[in-house]
């Protein structure tokens, strides 16, 4: 796809070559998952790997032994979240702390908790299972032992990429991890920020006007299903309220 943005019209060329005119447009085209980059790794995905945790997994993990891949809050709250319902959770990290990468309260919570073990150093480095997986092999990144554990239940939760590099090449401005600043929030990128009209940009809407950004795909967005389908809403009304004044 190529896109091309100005204040009151925006132009996209799909892949055929159809070329599509818009004055407003919306952009919610979500992350894409971090991936392990182990072979297999498709083939085990719902079958015992999954990206991310919700609650629909909790009931099915009753009694089990799980591991959680990654060190950030996303992974913290997981373990947490499985704590209630598993044996024993496995958080599987390749720093040599949680110090770093986690924020306090839930430090405090995870080494508190009985049922969570947190392995430091450590990555997965091989898959393996007939149907579903059945174990996974975990590398000592200080020794490069590996041991083959196993096990069912993979979660991995090592964030996601956003689908955003259109919007680089049009100059909408991005954050450090690539997501869309919208709104309020476009006041820390001052030093990339060419708004054009007098008033302040809407909520949701990104550097050009008339171009708005709702769900994972935006800056300092909440993470979830129920946020996203809110602020999907949101932007709806905002084109409205865009188009009305235009």
């Amino acid at each position: 796809m190529r896109a091309e943005f100005l204040p009151g019209q925006g132009i996209v060329y799909l892949e055929d070559g159809t070329r599509i005119t818009a004055r407003t447009s919306i952009c919610a085209t979500g992350v894409a998952y971090r991936t392990l980059g182990l072979a297999d790794e498709e083939r085990f995905l719902g079958a015992g790997l999954y990206y991310g945790a919700g609650a629909s997994e909790a009931a099915l993990i009753q009694g089990e032994d799980v591991y959680v891949v990654g060190g950030g809050n996303s992974a913290g709250q997981a373990a947490m979240h499985f704590s209630q319902s598993a044996n024993r959770v496995y958080m599987l990290v390749r720093d040599a702390s949680l110090k770093n990468t986690l924020s306090q309260y839930l430090v405090d919570r995870i080494t508190s908790a009985p049922n969570i073990e947190v392995r430091t150093c450590t990555e997965v480095t091989a898959l393996a299972g007939s149907d579903v997986l059945q174990e996974i092999t975990l590398t000592d990144l200080r020794t490069g032992r590996q041991r083959t554990i196993r096990t069912n239940w993979l979660f991995v939760c090592i964030g996601g990429v956003p689908q955003t590099e259109w919007a680089q090449e049009v100059g909408i401005v991005r954050d450090e991890g690539g997501y869309l600043v919208t709104g309020p929030d476009l006041q820390d990128y001052r030093a990339n920020l060419k708004w054009p009209l007098e008033r302040a940009p809407l909520h949701l809407e990104t550097c050009v006007p008339g171009v708005f950004a709702a769900g994972d795909v935006r800056h300092a967005s909440i993470k979830r299903v129920a946020s996203g389908v809110g602020e999907g809403a949101m932007a709806v009304a905002l084109v409205h309220r865009y188009l009305n004044s235009a």
